[in-house]
């Protein structure tokens, strides 16, 4: 054996093979990135899935139980709605809107909280002092109140509330950020860089940025979750997104005058939001264990 087979023998693993073997070892990751796959896959091919319209209203198959039940049809496989609207293309394009809401809220309160807390974080001070106030101020504001108040002033549409919700859930993002940052911004490789006479923004794109990039994606998963959770909430109370619109929110507000004889009505579209809030929860903490500094030895 050559003395090169011999030290690549003894070398340690890689640390993104070592990261890849925890991953792949992590129970709840796997159930998680799994069940997220399959749901991205389902709302990027909910046309070519849907066996009909979920738009389209027939109101002499409306309330058409699940195929499960004695008097179903697999015509329509998760039964209609009180308008004949087919289930299971409801339920499909409405991973759609979950998906986009989540998303594009968590992207709009990434910006804001991830450069709010950055900036406090590295330089301290007024900076600090101005950003912490701030979140303070936000915190004690309750946000589903808040959005509630904001949505019903100007109106429900997709486009208003993701930019509500994304201008509400940004402090989780700061908070971890400045705290993050304020663990970094002593060590060596940024004094070097200062040295070096690196300017502030680069060192933070360069330096700071991709040390903190595994808080930011744990922290970017859980709000995904939350932000799915207050579109729900907001239209089940019929200040989110609007009809038609195949929202699972709506879907459960709009069968719940019909829970008691038509359960599946809201059961249905309740377990697709509890398996998609679910699985991003499962994948934000497994992604958490995986990347933590205590979980590396």
């Amino acid at each position: 054996m050559t003395q090169s087979a011999a030290l690549a023998d003894t070398a340690p693993p890689r640390p993104s093979s070592d990261t890849w073997r925890r991953a792949r070892s992590h129970t709840g990751l796997m159930i998680g990135g799994t069940l997220v796959l399959i749901i991205l896959l389902i709302a990027l091919f909910a046309p070519v899935l849907a066996p009909h319209d979920p738009y389209t209203q027939n109101l002499t198959e409306r309330l058409i139980p699940p195929v499960w039940y004695a008097d179903g049809s697999w015509e329509h496989p998760l039964g209609t709605d009180a308008l004949g609207r087919d289930y299971l293309s409801r339920i499909l394009y409405g991973a759609r809107i979950s998906l986009l809401i989540g998303f594009g809220a968590t992207a709009i309160a990434l910006v804001i909280g991830t450069t709010m807390g950055v900036l406090a974080g590295y330089f301290g001070g007024i900076p600090d002092f101005i950003v912490s106030f701030v979140v303070n101020v936000r915190l004690a504001l309750p946000a589903m109140l808040v959005a509630l108040v904001v949505v019903a002033l100007v109106g429900g549409s997709l486009t208003v509330v993701i930019w509500t919700l994304g201008l509400l859930v940004w402090d989780r993002f700061a908070v971890v950020m400045r705290a993050a940052t304020q663990q970094i911004r002593t060590l060596d490789y940024l004094s070097a860089a200062r040295a070096a006479g690196a300017s502030i923004p680069r060192i933070l794109l360069t330096e700071v940025m991709p040390n903190v990039m595994g808080a930011l994606i744990v922290v970017a998963t859980l709000e995904i979750a939350q932000a799915i959770l207050f579109e729900a909430a907001l239209s089940f109370l019929g200040l989110g997104v609007q009809p038609p619109t195949p929202s699972w929110g709506l879907m459960i507000s709009e069968g719940k005058s019909h829970m008691f004889f038509r359960p599946w009505v809201i059961a249905i579209p309740g377990a697709a939001l509890f398996i998609l809030v679910l699985a991003i929860n499962l994948l934000g903490d497994g992604i958490r264990d995986v990347t933590a500094p205590e979980g590396r030895a």
